[in-house]
């Protein structure tokens, strides 16, 4: 009897096991889940931050030529990663009294400045002094010629970089649009100090009125004049300078009915304005900075300005990456563009006191510029008789840069 339990209960067990054994060879049942992709993000290095230094001349907001540099300094912020400007304006005699450029630099490079930029010619001296003495500081001097092999003060500076734009056409148009609208024929310059760039460019107003006087009005070149007044700096500084102010009104008390400045600041606009709210008109073309007309804009006729941005970028972009070159440039318009603030080193916008016919003959003489009309050309004499250029003969770039003189014609001072 207990055996026949025993087997009983084996064959349950052997039962068991077969239905056991079955549900395992049944497919599972699997829950559908969505998949979910995770994308690998790849992280993006920040730019090491690259310090660029600026002395500025004058103020930053002068409306004039430092503006102009610190605006480039903001262009270049936004078109190399990693740069960052910092800056110290109003690096002159006057305004820093016992304290030179060169000693400006060093502190600029106390705050991190891995390059410096000098802005002015007037600082020419401190730059070089500067840049044998930081070897491994980058140095961008804004208009003078220190490793112009070529030049007359070429010096081996490896750190050092020359750059200018040739404002020499700015000023040619400058020079065009004054004669287009002047009806006295009587041109006034007002002039900074007296060197070889600013002779260059106050003749180079004189050559572009000249011609446009000439060839576009069919004028007598005996009946324009081109008076140049120096102030004795970049603009004015109580007790050392003439006042433009009143320069500019001896000039409009003289006849002068078309003012061109080449200083760093707005009088001649200011003085423009207020004599033709008197009822006498006056005219004025500022220089430098492309927003310079918004002084005074119902008496601009356009400003020749500079456009420092784009070699800034380059040479900044250059110091960072490791190609940088040590090199002398002299910077002609984009004459496709001359207004493309991406690529023209010089400009000319017009301003809106413009006669809408001479808007018209000014982009013809613009336009003859662009197409090689080279004003620089023989016969030429220099203010005191003695030849410059013998008929048909074009001046060399040393010549033009290097400019001793002002040319035969024009009324002012050449030393």
């Amino acid at each position: 009897m207990k055996r026949k339990y025993i087997l009983f209960f084996l064959s349950l067990l052997v039962i068991f096991s077969m239905v056991l054994t079955a549900c395992q060879t049944e497919e599972p049942v699997v829950e559908e889940t969505e998949e979910v992709v995770v994308e690998e993000t790849e992280e993006v290095a920040e730019p090491e931050e690259f310090i660029f230094g600026i002395l500025m001349v004058g103020p930053y907001n002068d409306k004039g030529w430092s503006q102009a540099h610190y605006e480039a300094g903001l262009y270049v912020e936004e078109n190399v990663p990693g740069a960052k400007m910092i800056y110290l304006d109003s690096v002159n005699t006057a305004d820093r009294p016992g304290t030179t450029a060169a000693q400006l630099a060093d502190e600029l490079v106390q705050q991190g400045a891995q390059l410096v930029i000098f802005n002015s010619d007037d600082m020419k001296d401190d730059a070089v002094e500067f840049t044998k003495n930081n070897p491994e500081i980058f140095v961008i001097h804004a208009s003078g010629d220190s490793v112009w092999e070529e030049g007359m003060n070429y010096q081996p500076l490896a750190n050092m970089v020359n750059t200018m734009g040739e404002m020499e056409y700015g000023k040619m148009i400058a020079g065009c649009d004054a004669a287009l609208h002047t009806e006295s024929g009587s041109i006034g310059y007002l002039g900074p100090l007296i060197n070889d760039e600013t002779r260059r460019l106050a003749a180079s107003v004189y050559l572009g009125a000249s011609y446009c006087w000439e060839n576009y009005l069919g004028n007598d070149p005996a009946d324009l004049s081109v008076r140049v007044t120096w102030i004795g700096f970049w603009f004015n500084i109580p007790g050392f300078t003439e006042d433009p102010t009143q320069v500019a009104n001896e000039f409009i008390d003289s006849g002068v009915d078309v003012i061109i400045s080449g200083i760093d600041t707005t009088e001649a606009l200011v003085e423009a304005r207020k004599a033709s709210s008197e009822g006498t008109p006056v005219l004025a073309i500022p220089y430098d900075f492309n927003g310079a007309c918004e002084e005074a804009p119902e008496v601009c006729l356009g400003v020749p300005y500079f456009n420092w941005g784009p070699a800034y970028v380059r040479h900044i972009s250059s110091a960072i990456d490791g190609t940088w070159e040590t090199t002398f440039e002299w910077l002609p318009p984009n004459w496709e563009d001359i207004n493309d603030l991406d690529t023209t080193a010089v400009g000319f916008v017009m301003g809106s006191a413009m006669d809408e016919e001479a808007k018209v003959t000014l982009q013809q003489f613009i336009d003859e510029l662009a197409g090689g009309l080279n004003l620089w050309t023989g016969p030429l004499n220099y203010q005191d008789g003695s030849t410059f250029l013998a008929d048909g003969e074009t001046a060399t770039d040393i010549q033009i840069w290097y400019l001793p003189q002002l040319l035969e014609g024009m009324e002012g001072r050449s030393e």
